[in-house]
């Protein structure tokens, strides 16, 4: 890289993973209000697939994508963090609207930086912003719940879902988590999960063996093609919160309450905000892995020059954990 270029992954238009095209580009310049973060991890997310794919209702193109990165601070004219502060960013519209993460340098706002110290190694961190901030915004804003409660998680060997039984067992919930395959069962129980259930589309009928009266809350990380069971799985007064679409199945054609609604049940959802991963959250998250009371769920480590590659692993499911770039 010379002094005014950086190395950027840019999509010029909607398309397959070979629209991912690797290129100089130049370096943005901070302005007072903004923080340029030198990059060096960045996870991948399913959104950024959905976005690459044209999918979704915002964004434009040619644009460099990513929702969140995670490095440290390379200027903020404003003075809101020193140089060299390790930092991590959850980019609320960059990486669609504005440029994002894929790239060696970022410009980002200074209200969406989050500081942290930490000794973890960067493909380590660079799996925790969104995961995190996902997980964490769930339980907090969406499912609510409180120590001595139960937690249902479907879709649990994603990275959130995974990141969402680590925060449980630490929050002293009873997690039961799914999985499609039994070979995951491991998995699932190493990041703290109580009941492993293998999902057979009828999640409702094994959790109600487990707890008969239905868990007090569920995070719905699947879709809507489940979502019926996941509701039915959670008792009155309990709340489901719809965060995650794995399946790629997002609306609900002709959506009647009275036929989805068992009674009492809430059902919320969570989209994420960066101000919802306070920094004190952040940093006695990276406090308890450091110390092994919590695991981070890196599944694969990828190059820059590998980020097609990445994509269509993300795709194919075969990453097993949070996908991570490290620069």
């Amino acid at each position: 890289m010379s002094a005014r270029t950086m190395r950027a992954v840019v999509i010029d238009r909607p398309g397959g993973p070979e629209v991912l095209q690797v290129r100089d580009v130049p370096v943005p310049r901070a302005e007072p209000g903004q923080v340029l973060i030198e990059v060096r991890a960045f996870g991948l997310n399913r959104s950024e697939l959905h976005f690459r794919r044209g999918q979704g209702s915002s964004g434009s193109f040619p644009r460099i994508p990513g929702i969140e990165a995670t490095g440290v601070v390379a200027d903020a004219p404003g003075g809101e963090l020193a140089p060299g502060t390790q930092v991590m960013a959850m980019m609320g519209g960059r990486g669609r609207t504005s440029d994002g993460g894929y790239a060696q340098y970022v410009l980002v706002p200074a209200s969406q930086v989050v500081p942290f110290t930490s000794d973890l190694p960067w493909d380590v961190l660079g799996a925790v912003p969104e995961m995190l901030q996902t997980a964490h915004g769930s339980l907090e804003v969406g499912v609510r719940l409180t120590p001595g409660q139960t937690l249902l998680i479907r879709g649990g060997t994603s990275s959130v879902g995974l990141a969402l039984a680590a925060l449980g067992r630490l929050r002293g919930l009873t997690v039961l988590s799914t999985t499609r395959s039994p070979s995951r069962r491991a998995l699932l129980e190493a990041a703290g999960v109580d009941h492993v259930l293998i999902d057979d589309g009828n999640i409702a009928t094994q959790v109600r063996a487990i707890v008969p009266g239905g868990v007090d809350g569920a995070v719905e990380l699947v879709g809507v093609n489940v979502l019926a069971d996941t509701l039915r799985a959670v008792r009155p007064g309990g709340t489901v919160c719809f965060t995650g679409m794995l399946s790629d199945q997002w609306t609900i054609p002709e959506f009647y309450p009275m036929d989805w609604l068992p009674n009492g049940v809430r059902l919320t959802a969570y989209s994420g905000d960066a101000t919802d991963l306070p920094a004190p959250v952040l940093q006695a998250f990276l406090d308890d892995v450091a110390a092994g009371r919590a695991r981070v769920p890196v599944g694969r480590v990828y190059q820059l020059d590998d980020i097609a590659q990445a994509h269509r692993d993300m795709e194919a499911g075969t990453v097993g954990g949070k996908g991570v770039v490290v620069l």
